[in-house]
Parts: C-alpha cells; structure tokens; sequence
C-alpha cells in the first residue's frame, strides 16, 4: 500500500515535470483561424465541435453580465497541444478538458487553452468553460441586443463568441442545448424545442434543445416579459411565437401570418428543415431583421409603424423565414458565399410579394439592373465581396448581396428556364439540409440539372466587375458606377 503510493506520486511528479517541459516549449498563445476570406481570424482549426451545452443566469437586469458556463464536446481532427476558441467580451474564470484542470489565455479575440494531456487525433474532447457574457457595449459590434424588457442575441456575423467561447464559423455546425435562468417573471426562449421548466423559488430554469445542427451565428436566446404564442403550422409543425405581452393582442394579425407563409414557401422548396419556427419580436431598434435558427428575430417597430405597407411586411416576414432554408438549413461554408443566403431570400421575398400583392418580380429586377453596376463597384461582385469596412463589420451586408444577387437567380431562370430552376432549389435544400455548401456546389448543381456547362454564365454574374446583359431584356440598361476619387 505505501510502496503503490509511492510510485503513484513519483510518476505525477514526472507528469508535472513533463508537461511544464512541453509547455516551456510551446510558442506563446496567438489569435489563429480557419483562413475564411472575410474573416480570417475567425474559427479554429484542429477539432470538429458536435454540440454546445450552455448555461446562463440572468439576474434581472441587461446591463450587467451574465453568469455562464458553456461546456463543448468536440472531436480533434489533429494532435492538439493547444485548443484555441474564439471568446472575447466575457471573464473567464476556470477551464476544465476532459475533466482536468487547463490552463488558459487570451490572444486577441481567442481563448488559448492548454489542456494538462495533448489530445490526440479523433479523440473526443469535453471542455467546460466558467464565464461572464456581458450584455454591455455597442450594439452595431452584435451579440447580446438590449431590448426594453430584457435580451435577445444578434450573432451574425462574427458575434456569437461575444456571447459565449465556441468555434464561431458556420463551417462548424452542431446541436445545441441551452439553460438558461431568470427571475421567475420573465420568460425565457431559445432555438430549438423546450425540453423543461424548472421553478426554485424566485427563479425559474428553462431548458431548450435544437435537433438539427446550428451555426453559432445562428443561436437565440430571449429574455424579458414575454407572451408565448403556440399554434400549428403546415403538417402539424409546432410554431411558437415570442413577443411583448403588451403587445400580444396588437401582434396577432402578423403573427396568424405565419402558418400560410410556412405552406407557400414549403410549395417552392420542399418540406420546412426543422423542427419549430416562430417569430420573436423585440422592442430594440436594431436597424436589421434577423434569420436566428427556428425562431427569426424581427423589431418590434416592423409591426408597429403604420408607414410600412402590409405587403412589405409580408414580404419582409417571408425574406427571413425564407433563409431557414438558405442559409440556416444549409449554411455558408465561407462568408463569401454569403450571397447564396441573401440572395435567396431576397428571391423569394420579391417573389411573395408578386404572387400576394402584384409587385412583379421584373420590376423589381429591372430597377435593381440600373445599380447592379454600382453596387458591384461598391462592395465587389456577388459572390467575391469586398470584406467588411475596418470596425464596421455589418457593412458586409450591402446591396450587392440582396437584391444584386437575386439578379444574378433571376438571370439563372431566364437562361435556363422556370421549371428547370425551380427543381435546382428544391434540389439544393434537399441535398445539403443541415451541412455547408459553397457556391461551386451550387454551380455544378446547376449545370447539372440544366444539362449544359454554366461555368461562363456563373463566372460573369458571380465574379465579374460589371453586370452581364440580361438575357431576354435586350433593354434593361445600367447606371454608370461612379469613379472613386484619386488618391
């Protein structure tokens, strides 16, 4: 029994001994990535995460941060001495790998976190994160958005590590499941199904659960004096609406919407991806709507403001539950093919509002031919964008990316024709539901069904600086772009 001690303490001492070698060895911490064009700091290479368990407590007021604990499960593709996760805006103060105490740093917007054993490759991996998540700061920087009774999230694009430690890149998709705390009178919400409720005292505990997989910038938590809305959509579907209950009566016009703009987008694309959808009105002005996975983040002003006409609205609705097919069932595999999402949704929202309220889609089109040009000088052709402006990240979004590249699927129909196009969308969501897929995916598909090769159609209306003619509108004309001053 003492000798057996003994030897026990003898070789943790060698242990110890070993792993300060191998860590005076190591480099000091930095900020890595996965390469992605527009962000290339963002993501991290050497492991694949499976889900996302995160724990969050609320204590009543948004203007102070939130206690959290985000525990990871992940496979290394790679030996790893060290992982790297994308956190910033949060304290972390303890880190556990496989059970073990990890020691940790921050480089740049990355948690460096050295495990007490190197992983080795297709070894599964828990890490457990303590944390702060800090409601605080600019709201344009995105993450948690304020709203007048609580919190909401707004991760796109770049922003769901200020909210929570995690591989922040939508190439990585995984479950996730969220337990979230708060004063018992509000109410709770996130992506995905509710799993429990669980009162203790003068707090409450709801558990949520997605069962399909997620970009992190995708995930939705909803804190505040909320009204739960539940009703059946298309088949059965559980839609659950979440909004002010002030407004609960006053919303219910937009949100009785929803079941029949389930039906018609499930008519163009196949079946709904997943397994609830909502919509989730926050009184914040955010200046933007959002497609957050299951449950599509919408301002409260939309609804409210008398001066937006109903078939706008409609339409607006229909853009974001539009993307729960592009661009959350399959996501981007990089930012740059972000067009695939905006420009979707914007297809299809132009196309509602053609089929509900007589706003034809030529127009539209038409009008958007006159500053393709523009556009593209500005922010960069469809699916080459120029990246973000420096400390303005949500400039990413810009024309080019909406209406600009739902000319560039107006053109796509034209040339290869109605029927041909509407089986290439069916058959996109279809193959790729809940993965990554990058726009030379969605050009062979193309050439495929079309039976011909598009590479030059796609090279010229994807990747060129000026707008190719319109086929079968001889006579749409462009504005000339404006020349940058010299310098």
């Amino acid at each position: 029994m003492l000798l057996s001690s003994r030897r026990r303490l003898r070789a943790a001492l060698l242990a110890a001994a070993s792993a300060t070698l191998v860590a005076a060895a190591l480099p000091s911490p930095t900020p890595l990535g996965i390469g992605d064009p527009l962000f290339p700091h963002l993501g991290n290479p050497g492991y694949d995460v499976v889900s996302y368990d995160i724990a969050l407590t609320y204590n009543g007021t948004n203007t102070t941060p939130l206690d959290a604990v985000t525990r990871i499960d992940a496979v290394a593709t790679q030996r790893l001495d060290r992982i790297n996760l994308d956190f910033t805006h949060g304290t972390v103060s303890e880190v556990v790998v496989n059970g073990l105490p990890a020691e940790f740093a921050t480089a740049g917007e990355d948690l460096v976190v050295e495990p007490a054993v190197a992983l080795q490759r297709g070894s599964q991996v828990r890490i457990t994160v303590a944390h702060t998540s800090d409601p605080r700061g600019a709201a344009s920087a995105g993450g948690w958005v304020r709203t007048g009774d609580g919190l909401a999230m707004a991760n796109q694009a770049d922003a769901a590590h200020r909210v929570f430690p995690s591989n922040d890149h939508p190439a990585d998709k995984a479950y996730f499941t969220f337990r979230i705390t708060a004063p018992s009178e509000l109410t709770a919400v996130a992506n995905g199904l509710a799993e429990s409720k669980h009162r203790n005292g003068t707090t409450t505990t709801w558990s949520y659960r997605t069962t399909h997989p997620m970009a992190t910038e995708l995930a939705q938590v909803s804190i505040g004096s909320s009204a739960v809305v539940n009703r059946q959509g298309p088949g059965g579907l559980p839609v659950r609406d979440v909004v002010p209950a002030k407004d609960r009566d006053q919303l219910e016009k937009w949100l009785a919407k929803t079941p029949g703009q389930l039906e018609w987008m499930a008519e163009k694309a196949g079946p709904y991806p997943f397994e609830t959808y909502g919509v989730l009105v926050a009184d914040a002005d955010t200046g933007y709507e959002l497609e957050t996975q299951t449950l599509s983040l919408f301002e409260r002003s939309l609804f409210t403001n008398p001066a937006y006409p109903e078939w706008y609205v409609d339409s607006i609705m229909v853009h974001e539950l539009a993307h729960q097919w592009f661009g959350n069932s399959v996501s981007p595999r990089t930012w740059s093919d972000l067009w695939l999402n905006e420009g979707h949704a914007t297809w299809y929202e132009a196309l509602y509002a053609e089929e509900k309220s007589g706003h034809t889609v030529e127009s539209r089109m038409r009008e958007a031919y006159k500053h393709s040009d523009q556009w593209r000088t500005d922010g960069g052709p469809p699916a080459a964008p120029k990246p973000p402006a420096p400390g303005k990240k949500i400039s990413l979004f810009r024309p080019v990316v909406y209406d600009g590249s739902a000319l560039a699927l107006y053109a796509l129909r034209q040339t290869i024709g109605k029927e041909a196009f509407e089986q290439l969308e069916r058959t996109w969501v279809s193959e790729h539901r809940d993965g990554t897929a990058t726009t030379a995916d969605f050009t062979a598909l193309a050439s495929e069904i079309a039976g011909r090769d598009l590479s030059v159609f796609f090279r010229e209306w994807l990747y060129g600086q000026r707008t190719p003619a319109m086929p079968g509108h001889p006579d749409w004309r462009n504005t000339a772009p404006k020349q940058a001053a010299a310098r």
